[in-house]
């Protein structure tokens, strides 16, 4: 069975394809994105396969 652990981002909305791309190099998938706290900033959930 797959196990998968997870991160909570927060995003500037100027920087985003940069932190997200940062974020995929190490291997984590994109699961969702919301609002964050104020509207410069966004919250990003991501997921990747747990290593044994």
């Amino acid at each position: 069975m797959t196990k998968w652990e997870y991160a909570t981002v927060p995003l500037l909305v100027h920087a985003t394809k940069q932190i997200l791309d940062n974020w995929g190099e190490d291997g984590w998938e994109l699961v969702q994105v919301v609002p964050g706290p104020n509207p410069e900033q966004l919250v990003a959930y991501l997921k990747r396969e747990k290593q044994a």
